[in-house]
């Protein structure tokens, strides 16, 4: 199959679409058979959060949760997936992980952190830094996207609210960073 029909745009919505649907499935199931998978997500500093770091991203505290990053993230997967320059499969592994560490290692102790707010500030971050140093118009004009329809996050990065995880927010705002530079600056 020729790259650039793999790396279309219905195949990038259909990956992306891939991924939140099984936010929703997981949030479904939990929901209906009250199993508390919230248990799972990152717990930072002990054992059993280390699982959390690959879990977290899926589970979210209902669906309201869900749909405030279910629909960015949706957004952000597709202009991810869309282009085979930004090396989408490996830079959504490196920041879904790197983000995961972040908030196991500066997270508040007795917390357990969920949610993929952390993949959405990463690919903000990831987006835009790439595009930067990608210099190729596509990438820019999806980063000046990205930027005015989520460039406002980084207003309440610091933001601290019970119940909200500033720590995953700028560990995915590092990881995005940092994947960005690994990937691009040559």
């Amino acid at each position: 199959m020729p790259s650039q029909r793999r790396y279309g745009f219905s195949a990038a919505a259909e990956r992306s679409g891939t991924i939140v649907l099984l936010m929703v499935l997981v949030e479904l199931v939990d929901q209906v058979l009250g199993l508390g998978l919230d248990r799972f997500g990152i717990v930072p500093r002990s054992l059993s959060g280390v699982l959390g770091i690959v879990f977290s991203p899926l589970l979210h505290g209902g669906f309201a949760h869900l749909t405030a990053n279910g629909g960015p993230l949706l957004i952000l997967l597709v202009i991810l997936f869309w282009n085979r320059d930004y090396f989408p499969e490996r830079s959504l592994i490196l920041i879904w992980i790197l983000s995961g560490i972040g908030t196991w290692l500066i997270g508040r102790h007795f917390a357990v952190h969920i949610g993929a707010s952390s993949l959405v500030f990463g690919l903000v971050s990831y987006l835009i830094v790439s595009a930067i140093w990608m210099a190729c118009w596509r990438a820019l004009f999806f980063a000046l996207l990205v930027f005015v329809l989520f460039g406002g996050l980084y207003y309440g990065l610091f933001q601290i609210e019970r119940g909200v995880s500033w720590e995953g927010h700028l560990s995915g705002a590092i990881s995005g960073f940092w994947v960005a530079w690994i990937n691009h600056k040559r």
